[in-house]
């Protein structure tokens, strides 16, 4: 006799169905990058995709655990297309292998591998990598660039000079250091009236970037693979202190759209600070733990001194998400919580 599954029975979910699923999200994001700067970033995503590969089977090798079973979860491909989606799309090949080995080796394995890491190994690479080399991971490909593919590759392997034509700014890191310089002669509105680096709202072409990312994340949300905490509180921290400090002083300080729009914040809202494995699992500790990042994101981006400040804020809230999460915790079913009450 042939029996339905019962109505508590849960769907099968597995690793590499999620993971997956993130990838397919990245997609749309993947696709305004392109058409923004080129296919260099898909060259990019296949270095760090084949460094991240190597590196978990270098170490699942030495730890003689099955090959097959954890390379095929995709884990470690997400982490290398987060590693080359945050770096500069120009960078030399060997930063990018740099950077993933990193992340994979020290921020993952180290720790016990998948579901043990204490730090989001894709923000470990980024930090890593910018305090290590400044000057590679600022040089961001000029507004208006479009060079054709065989220079591309020429760049990131090294085989054509980079010259300080190629490369400028962020467009957040520009307005930083334009409001800096300009010591109040310089407001927010004519920057971005002004300079082609900027758009409608945010940083030329960047803006449609974000949006990729943007629908990306819905749709990870809509398909239940993430809550609304984590983003939610993210996005809303950025948009109250960007909005404060936006309607204080207009001419110093940008609107909130700009720094949705700018940066990794759409990424990071939707892709970062949602990982399971670093962050917090409780709501009441997801909405602190979004809420702090997105703080601590833009007080680093616009007082501090790197152009964006998300991996910094993550890798912060890394810390302190054991006890968020012990803070946090709902009753027990059945127990009685603070108050006395069952």
């Amino acid at each position: 006799m042939m029996f339905a599954p019962a109505p508590f029975l849960l769907k099968d979910s597995s690793v590499s169905r999620v993971m997956t699923r993130v990838c397919l999200a990245l997609l749309p994001g993947i696709a305004a990058y392109v058409w923004q700067v080129g296919p260099a970033i898909l060259t990019q995503l296949l270095i760090a995709t084949c460094a991240a590969l190597a590196a978990e089977a270098l170490m699942l090798r030495i730890q003689g655990k099955p090959l097959g079973l954890f390379l095929s979860d995709g884990s470690a491909i997400v982490t290398a297309w987060l590693i080359a989606l945050t770096f500069p799309p120009l960078a030399p090949w060997w930063l990018i292998v740099v950077g993933t080995v990193f992340a994979i080796v020290v921020a993952k394995h180290l720790y016990g591998g998948l579901g043990q890491n204490p730090f989001n190994p894709a923000m470990v690479a980024f930090a890593t990598c910018i305090v290590s080399f400044p000057a590679l991971m600022s040089q961001w490909p000029s507004v208006g660039l479009h060079l054709p593919f065989a220079d591309q590759l020429a760049i990131i392997f090294g085989q054509a000079p980079r010259v300080d034509a190629l490369s400028g700014a962020t467009p957040l890191d520009a307005m930083k250091t334009a409001l800096k310089m300009g010591e109040g002669s310089v407001d927010v509105a004519s920057l971005l009236r002004n300079q082609d680096i900027y758009g409608n709202f945010a940083g030329r072409g960047w803006e449609w970037v974000a949006l990729g990312y943007l629908v990306g994340g819905l749709w990870l949300w809509q398909q239940k693979l993430i809550t609304w905490h984590l983003p939610t509180a993210f996005i809303g921290a950025i948009t109250l202190i960007s909005g404060a400090l936006w309607l204080y002083n207009p001419a110093q300080f940008a609107s909130p759209l700009f720094h949705l729009l700018s940066g990794g914040s759409m990424l990071g809202a939707f892709f970062i600070v949602t990982d399971p494995v670093s962050g917090c699992t409780t709501p009441r500790g997801k909405l602190i733990f979004g809420a702090g990042a997105g703080l601590l994101a833009y007080i680093i981006r616009v007082f501090g001194g790197y152009p964006d400040g998300i991996a910094f804020a993550v890798l912060l809230m890394n810390l302190c998400a054991p006890l968020i999460d012990f803070l946090t915790q709902p009753p027990i079913f059945g127990m009685k919580d603070k108050g006395g009450k069952a």
